[in-house]
C-alpha cells in the first residue's frame, strides 16, 4: 500500500474527510512566489511609463473604448485584475492618488521591488517576521532622513518653486512641451481657491477648481476662468445672458407640469370636472415657481427637467434657468455660494413655501460661448472662492490626458503649499536614502540587518528605471549618483555641491536637482515609501491561501 504524504492529505482537505471545506489550499513558499510574481507582473505594466521620457499605454476595454495615458493610477484602474495580491497594488496606487495626487507609478514599482527582494530573503531561510520588522525600521529611518536632511522650505524658494514642482509633475505627461504655460495655470488656479480654516491654517481644495474640456483651438489656448463654470446652457434663448447680483436657487426636483404619482387614481364621476383637474395640475406648478421667484431667485438650477410652460414664467421674470445640472456640480455650487439644495418645497406641515435663506448668492452669472458649446459661469461666489480651467485640444484622448496631468499638478502644488516642504527629484532622494540605509544596516547586529540592506538596494529601482526609460546607461548613471551622495554623507562640507545630485535624463549626466528646479513635495516621497512598505508587508505576511470551491448544484448546474 502506498502511503499518502502528510502534505498531500493537507492539501486535499476537502476529500480527506473534512466535509464543508471543499476547495484547494496552497501554503508556504508556493503562495509567496505566486503573489510576488503577480505583483511584479502588475508593476511591469507601468514600469516603462515612469519619468520624463516615459512611454504611454493604450488601453482598450471590452466595449472598444480607448484610453491613452501614462498615469499609473489610471492604467491600474482600467486593468481588470483578478489576482487578490495584485489587487493590493492597484489599491495602493489609488491610495497614493487620493492622498498625494502624484507618484502613483513609482509607488507601485517600489512595492514590487521590495516584495521581490523579500522573497529572495525568505528563500535564503530568513523568517518573514524578521524581514517585516527590518522593513518597518528602514521605513521609519527613511522618513526621518527625508524630513531632516533632504527637504527644503518653500518660503526660501518662492513662487518659482511652486512652478517647478508643477513642471516636474507634468514632465512625464502629455503637457511636457508646454510645461511652463500649464504649470503657471495650475499654480494660479490652486492659489485662487485658498481658504483659511478655524485654526488659521491655509487650505487649498482642489475640488473647488472645475476642469472643463472643449474641442478645438490649440493646447495653449486653454485658460483660467475666475468663477465656477458649468457645462450647460440656458434652457431658453429668451432668457437674459447675464444676471448681476445673482440669487441662485438649487433645486433637485422636476419643474414640469404636475402629474399624479404612479399608482394614484382619480375617479371622476362628472366629466365637467376633468378640465378643472387639468387646470389645477398646471396651477400647482405655477404656484411653486411663484414661491421660488418671490423669494428673490433670479438664477434657477435644477438636476431634473423644465418644461415649456415653466420656462414661460422664468422668461417673464428675466431669470436664467438651467436644467439637467450634474449633482456633483450642484453640491459644489451650494458650498461655494452658501446656498442649499432643495429636494422639495413642502414644509413640516405639508404647506409649500420657499425660504430665501436657501438661496446662494454670487456677483454675477453669465453665459459664454466656447467652441461649439455654451458655458454658464458663476463669478464672485459668496462663501468660498472658486476657479475653473478651460482646456482646449484637438481630440477626446488629448483632453482626457491633459485633465489627468492638470489634476496631478494641482494636487502636487496643493501639497507643497500646505506642507511647505520640497525635496529634489530625479532619483536624488532614493540614491541618498540607499547610501544612508546601507550605513545604518551595518550598525545593527540583529537579523534585520539583511532586510534593511535589501530595502536600501530596492530604492535604487527608481533611478535605474528612470535611466532605462530614457535610453541611458542605468548602471553607470546610478553608480555616479550613489558616489556623489556617498561623498556628501561622508564629508558634507567638502562635497556640499553633491547634496542634491539627481539625474538629468535628457543629457544622461548628473545635475543639482534643486538648482535645476526638479522638485517634488517632501510629503509625496514620505507617503510613497510608507505606502509601498505597508503594501509589501501586507503581501509578505500571507503564507496560506485557501480557495473555496463553488458548491455544486444537485441538479447538475452551478
Amino acid at each position: 500500500k502506498l502511503q499518502v504524504p502528510a502534505m498531500a492529505q493537507e492539501n486535499q482537505f476537502g476529500s480527506a474527510g473534512l466535509s464543508g471545506l471543499e476547495g484547494e489550499r496552497k501554503s508556504g513558499q508556493d503562495v509567496r512566489t505566486a503573489n510576488v510574481m503577480a505583483c511584479v507582473a502588475i508593476a511591469n505594466v507601468v514600469r516603462t511609463s515612469l519619468g520624463p521620457v516615459g512611454l504611454d499605454k493604450m488601453l482598450v476595454d471590452d466595449i472598444g473604448d480607448t484610453t491613452v495615458t501614462n498615469d499609473g493610477a489610471t492604467i491600474l484602474n482600467l486593468l481588470e485584475v483578478d489576482h487578490p495580491a495584485a489587487k493590493v497594488l492597484v489599491e495602493l496606487a489609488q491610495l497614493q492618488d487620493k492622498e498625494v495626487g502624484d507618484g502613483t507609478t513609482s509607488v507601485v514599482i517600489l512595492a514590487s521591488e521590495l516584495l521581490k527582494r523579500a522573497n529572495d530573503l525568505v528563500s535564503m531561510k530568513i523568517h518573514p517576521t524578521s524581514i517585516i520588522s527590518g522593513y518597518r525600521l528602514a521605513q521609519k529611518e527613511a522618513v526621518k532622513f527625508i524630513n531632516s536632511k533632504m527637504s527644503s522650505k518653500v518660503d526660501k524658494l518662492g513662487r518659482e518653486a511652486l512652478i517647478n514642482v508643477a513642471k516636474t509633475s507634468m514632465s512625464s505627461k502629455i503637457l511636457n512641451v508646454d510645461a511652463d504655460f500649464f504649470a503657471a495655470l495650475a499654480v494660479d488656479s490652486v492659489q485662487m481657491v485658498k481658504t483659511t480654516n478655524a485654526m488659521g491654517e491655509s487650505r487649498y481644495p482642489v475640488k473647488a477648481v472645475n476642469v472643463l474640456k472643449a474641442h478645438g483651438r490649440g493646447v495653449t489656448d486653454s485658460r483660467k476662468i475666475a468663477g465656477y463654470a458649468l457645462n450647460c446652457t440656458r434652457a431658453s434663448q429668451a432668457m437674459p445672458t447675464q444676471v448681476n447680483k445673482a440669487k441662485i436657487a438649487l433645486l433637485d426636483f422636476d419643474l414640469r407640469k404636475f402629474k399624479m404619482s404612479l399608482g394614484v387614481q382619480v375617479v371622476v364621476t362628472d366629466p365637467t370636472k376633468l378640465q378643472s383637474i387639468r387646470d389645477r395640475e398646471e396651477d400647482i406648478m405655477k404656484e411653486r415657481i411663484e414661491h421660488i421667484l418671490k423669494a428673490g431667485a433670479n438664477v434657477i438650477l435644477t438636476t431634473k427637467g423644465i418644461d415649456d410652460m415653466c420656462l414661460k414664467y422664468f422668461c417673464e421674470a428675466n431669470a436664467i434657468a438651467c436644467r439637467r445640472v450634474k449633482k456633483d456640480d450642484m453640491r459644489r455650487i451650494a458650498k461655494l455660494t452658501g446656498g442649499q439644495m432643495m429636494l422639495s418645497l413642502a414644509g413640516m406641515d405639508g404647506e409649500e413655501s420657499f425660504d430665501p435663506a436657501m438661496l446662494g448668492s454670487a456677483d454675477k452669472v453669465y453665459e459664454e460661448k466656447v467652441g461649439d458649446n455654451e458655458l454658464i459661469i458663476i463669478e464672485g461666489c459668496a462663501s468660498q472662492r472658486a476657479g475653473s480651467i478651460l482646456l482646449r485640444g484637438p481630440n477626446e484622448y488629448t483632453l482626457d490626458e491633459m485633465e489627468r496631468a492638470m489634476h496631478d499638478a494641482m494636487c502636487v502644488v496643493k501639497r507643497v503649499l500646505e506642507s511647505n516642504e520640497v525635496v529634489p527629484g530625479g532619483g536624488a532622494v532614493e540614491a541618498a536614502l540607499s547610501i544612508y540605509l546601507e550605513d545604518f544596516a551595518k550598525t545593527l547586529s540583529s537579523r534585520e540587518q539583511m532586510a534593511i540592506a535589501e530595502f536600501a538596494e530596492a530604492l535604487l529601482v527608481i533611478p535605474k528605471t528612470l535611466a532605462v526609460n530614457a535610453a541611458q546607461d542605468a548602471t553607470e548613471l546610478t553608480a555616479k549618483l550613489r558616489a556623489d551622495h556617498a561623498s556628501f554623507q561622508e564629508d558634507p562640507v567638502k562635497y556640499k555641491d553633491c547634496a542634491h545630485s539627481g539625474l538629468n535624463l535628457i543629457t544622461g549626466t548628473i545635475q543639482d536637482s534643486l538648482a535645476m528646479g526638479v522638485l517634488e513635495p517632501a510629503m509625496s516621497k514620505c507617503k510613497s515609501i510608507s505606502f509601498a512598505t505597508e503594501a509589501a508587508i501586507t503581501i509578505l505576511r500571507i503564507d496560506d491561501m485557501i480557495k473555496i470551491a463553488a458548491p455544486e448544484d444537485p441538479r447538475g448546474g452551478y
